[in-house]
This record gives C-alpha cells, sequence and structure tokens, in this order.
C-alpha cells in the first residue's frame, strides 16, 4: 500500500474515532489486538493490513473508503512525523499509550524509496559530531526510511548510517541512537563516530541478540540530515 494510500485510511479511522462511542480501545479489542498497536498504527509507525480495513469499517460503522478514492500523488512533498529522539546510551521507558500527534516535516519524498514511509528523529548528544562527511549534531533531524520497508531491495554494508533499536526488560524500555555499520564475518558493529570516547560500539553476533539479553534491530536507514534555525 503506497505511503498516501495509507495515510487516506488513516485519516478515516481517526475520523471514525471521533464518533461517540468509538475508542482506540474499542477498536483495539473489535481486531483482536493490544491497545498500543492502535497508537502505533495511528503515528505511522506500524503498518495496516489490507484485511483489517473491512473489520474496521465494521467497528466504525461506516463503509471502507475504495482505491478510486485515492488519488495518485502528484506533487513534491511528504508529510514526515517525528517519531522520536534518537540518543546513544538513552534507555527510555516505551510509553505505547501517548496519543499525542507527532510533529511533522514537509519535505521532497525520496525519490530512490518512493513507497517506503519516511521517519524523522530528533537527535541529542554528541554520539555523531564526528561523523564524516558530515557531523550529525545534536538539534538536528535525521530524516530516513524504515527499514522493514526497504529490507528487501537493500543490503545492510559497511559505511551505511542507521538508526538503531535496542530494547531491554522484554521491550519496556528502548533506545534508539544513529550508528554507522562495519559489518565482519561473524558480527555486526554499529558504531558512534563522536570526538567523546565515553560513546562505545554495539557489537552484534549473527543473530541480532546481545548476549546480556539486549535485542538490537535496525529499524530505519538515514538518508538526509535537516535543521531548522530557531526563532522562525
Amino acid at each position: 500500500m503506497s505511503d498516501q494510500a495509507t495515510e487516506f485510511y488513516l485519516d478515516w479511522i481517526r475520523e471514525g474515532l471521533k464518533q461517540p462511542g468509538k475508542t482506540q480501545s474499542g477498536l483495539a479489542g473489535h481486531l483482536g489486538i493490544a491497545h498500543p498497536q492502535i497508537t502505533q498504527l495511528l503515528k505511522g509507525k506500524r503498518k495496516l493490513k489490507v484485511h483489517e480495513i473491512p473489520k474496521i469499517a465494521e467497528y466504525l460503522g461506516t463503509e471502507p473508503p475504495t482505491m478510486s478514492d485515492v488519488m495518485p500523488y502528484s506533487g513534491p512533498l511528504s508529510v514526515i512525523p517525528i517519531v522520536g529522539t534518537v540518543e546513544a546510551g538513552a534507555f527510555r521507558e516505551v510509553d505505547d499509550f501517548d496519543q499525542s500527534e507527532p510533529r511533522t516535516l514537509t519535505l521532497p519524498r525520496d525519490e530512490k524509496f518512493p513507497n517506503a514511509r519516511q521517519l524523522g528523529f530528533d537527535v541529542s548528544g554528541d554520539s555523531m559530531n564526528d561523523l564524516k562527511p558530515r557531523p550529525i549534531l545534536s538539534g538536528d533531524c535525521a530524516v530516513c526510511v524504515a527499514y522493514e520497508d526497504i529490507a528487501s531491495q537493500v543490503v545492510l554494508r559497511d559505511g551505511m548510517v542507521v538508526v538503531v533499536e535496542r530494547t531491554r526488560d522484554s521491550g519496556h524500555f528502548r533506545e534508539w541512537s544513529v550508528k554507522q555499520i562495519e559489518i565482519y564475518a561473524d558480527r555486526t558493529e554499529f558504531h558512534p563516530r563522536s570526538t567523546n570516547p565515553k560513546h562505545k560500539p554495539i557489537v552484534v553476533h549473527r543473530n541480532f541478540e546481545a548476549d546480556d539479553g539486549v535485542k538490537v534491530e535496525v529499524i530505519a536507514l538515514v538518508r538526509r540530515i535537516v535543521n531548522e534555525m530557531p526563532g522562525f
């Protein structure tokens, strides 16, 4: 499903949930999934599955929009949600019940990956302040494509800059950080590029499971860095 079609359906769901008696938790129960999955869906962090659309329509009591209602994308811009903060070494408790609307950026669609979701991450800290040829600084925004959307097209390789997710305590705590990949025969290393020696690489063996029970996953490929001047 294209980005525009997905956003069209999400707008339909959001409008439907404004009806009296219609709630995210009620929709989750009707679909047989956990409430946080609806939150993630409406934030653009979970894919809408085609087979869910009729069940959603059933719950909302409306006919689902058809693909003929979705106008093909013809403009040069995409609305990109800012989904969180990347900061090395900072595990934060996951708030799956946060229902606030994400901030957004409006930028050109990624021409290399036009069908992949674009995501923005606020950068905090100095873990990539020595990246070459261009450092990534605190206050920047890393504009990325969701890796699961392009995994069948793009194999991870040396030099790629990615957003890595580390989770612990069965996923209750999460760290997102930007790292540069180094690949070896028996392991993948995710390196900070920093003038600050406190930042250390994440070393993961082939199964992507750290020895201490921390799970590591590449969730996004960094495609550009943007920064807006404050005060405007």
